[in-house]
């Protein structure tokens, strides 16, 4: 990679046409490492309405640190993989006891946290405290295997190491631009999927893949193994108007947050009815609420929901003690329901 043909074009790029987002409108270091956490897995224009919603409500590092658990829950939900939320208070909760409530301008300190890797340091070094630190995520990745041509397998952790070293080679004084450069012409020019938009690209004509005339076979990246199909029944229960939920444990899928309660392999009502009076629970009515799919990076949820109508002095606990009856309009307000029941969750709303 020559600095000249790569760092001085991609940057002028940059400055004409990088978009406006309210992350960068504002230089706070904690506004840069919240929206780089919210932006895994998530696309940007989702990510903009809770980022608004997160940062009224939580302005700063000490009230993130201070929140309860169930409320950061609530306010993420939408946004999936909720383990970014709790590390995000992990490391909240050292920066005020260690770091007077500020990040640290340093990449290891900012490496050293609870949900920081190689990415968000480098995010967060560079944007916030103009650290020449690289920040490597998959747009980065495009674009480098497509200037380079290089067949490298990207999934592999020496590939990124390379690529890494390949960006701080070529850096400029401006690190945090440069890397919101790369990582900006991924998402709109050398994007995913598909041909690129090569004639708009500001580094076409010292791309080895544009020259070649095979963008779109780059980058390389082993098959993933296929994703585990797991069947579940939902057990929807109410009474007096008060729906049963339980909280699921704090380690594993979904950890800590709450859900309907679930049979595993898909029931019929015939066959639910009957699990349920072997349980001596005899509901008033059980009414059908449609199959749903959730997809989870490694398993799909494929479910089947059923509305259990309990008379009113009738109890649940020979199914689980830990199901709790909380009001109905609580499920949106109060309670983290993952996307995953929303399906559902819509149906009871309404």
């Amino acid at each position: 990679m020559d600095i000249e043909h790569f760092s001085l074009p991609l940057l002028a790029w940059y400055d004409k046409n990088k978009r406006d987002m309210i992350w960068r409108d504002h230089f706070d270091p904690y506004y840069i490492w919240l929206s780089e956490i919210m932006l895994q897995q998530t696309r940007i224009e989702a990510a903009k309405e809770y980022f608004i919603r997160f940062t009224t409500e939580l302005p700063d590092i000490v009230s993130l640190a201070q929140v309860s658990e169930d409320r950061l829950m609530k306010l993420w939900e939408g946004l999936g993989y909720y383990n970014r939320a709790r590390n995000l208070q992990k490391a909240a909760k050292i920066l005020v006891d260690d770091y007077g409530g500020k990040l640290p301008a340093d990449f290891d300190a900012l490496l050293s946290l609870p949900g920081i890797g190689p990415y968000t340091a480098g995010a967060v070094a560079s944007m916030a405290f103009g650290i020449k630190a690289p920040a490597v995520d998959g747009n980065v990745l495009r674009v480098v295997m497509r200037y380079l041509a290089c067949d490298d397998d990207i999934a592999k952790m020496s590939v990124r190491k390379k690529v890494e070293q390949q960006i701080l080679s070529v850096m400029p004084e401006r690190p945090g631009d440069f890397n919101q450069a790369i990582m900006e012409l991924g998402e709109v020019i050398c994007i995913p999927n598909g041909a690129p938009l090569c004639s708009q690209c500001p580094i076409r004509d010292t791309c080895q893949a544009k020259a070649g005339g095979y963008p779109e076979q780059y980058p390389k990246k082993a098959e993933k193994k296929p994703r585990r199909i797991e069947q579940r029944t939902l057990l929807i229960f109410e009474r007096d108007g008060w729906i049963g939920i339980q909280k699921r444990p704090q380690k594993g899928l979904l950890a800590g947050l709450y859900e309907f309660p679930a049979w595993d392999g898909e029931l019929t009502q015939e066959n639910l009815a009957k699990k349920l009076s072997d349980l001596e629970i005899y509901p008033a009515a059980i009414h059908a609420m449609g199959a749903a799919t959730h997809i989870f990076s490694h398993v799909e949820w494929h479910m089947t929901g059923f509305h259990i109508t309990l008379h009113q002095n009738e109890t649940v606990e020979r199914l689980a003690s830990t199901i709790q009856f909380v009001p109905r309009k609580d499920l949106s307000e109060t309670y983290s329901m993952p996307t995953a029941f929303h399906y559902y969750l819509k149906q009871l709303l309404i």
